[in-house]
């Protein structure tokens, strides 16, 4: 009988270690899927923002017509008596700006700029001597971004050295 269970026991010792073996490579797929799954879910949770931004976006350009509609409102002289429209005006702009804000919304600095075709759309060009070639003179429509992106590209006019042949007719005038 003793010899039975020093022969049983390389046997089992041999099992146990398999089992062992098992043990670890089913432990290191667990592993594996559970950072997989991980993964997974944060490339989920990315994808779903995305969208809500791109659904939110299109919304954001539709109101962005009413914020150039107001404030034209207030660019226009006003008679004492409309003084109370203009203030509600103003105050229905400043919460419009807000709510933009909070969704990421910022308008794009232009004058002064260097024209950056993937920021503004130029419409025109300005010659002009007291400023460099290709800066942003005018904002004819201002632009905005959303978060990171450009949703509307600022429409603007552009500096341009005068011609020579520009520079030589006004020194005959």
């Amino acid at each position: 009988m003793g010899e039975e269970r020093k022969e049983q026991s390389p046997n089992l010792e041999q099992l146990l270690e398999a089992e062992k073996k098992r043990s670890e490579e089913y432990l290191t797929r667990l592993k594996y899927l559970q950072a997989d799954f991980e993964n997974l879910t944060k490339r989920f949770d990315r994808q779903i923002e995305q969208v809500k931004d791109r659904c939110t976006e299109s919304l954001v350009i539709k109101l962005l017509d009413v914020v150039d509609e107001l404030e034209l409102a207030l660019k226009n002289d006003h008679s004492p008596e409309a003084q109370a429209l203009v203030e509600g005006v103003k105050m229905t702009l400043k919460k419009l700006r807000k709510v933009l804000e909070e969704e990421g919304v910022t308008p794009i600095e232009s004058e002064g700029k260097v024209f950056d075709p993937s920021r503004h759309n130029a419409v025109a060009t300005v010659e002009r001597d007291d400023v460099d070639d290709c800066v942003v003179v005018e904002e004819v429509r201002r632009g905005y971004m959303m978060k990171d992106r450009v949703i509307r590209p600022s429409i603007v006019k552009v500096s341009v050295k005068p011609s020579k042949s520009q520079k030589e007719s006004k020194k005959h005038e």
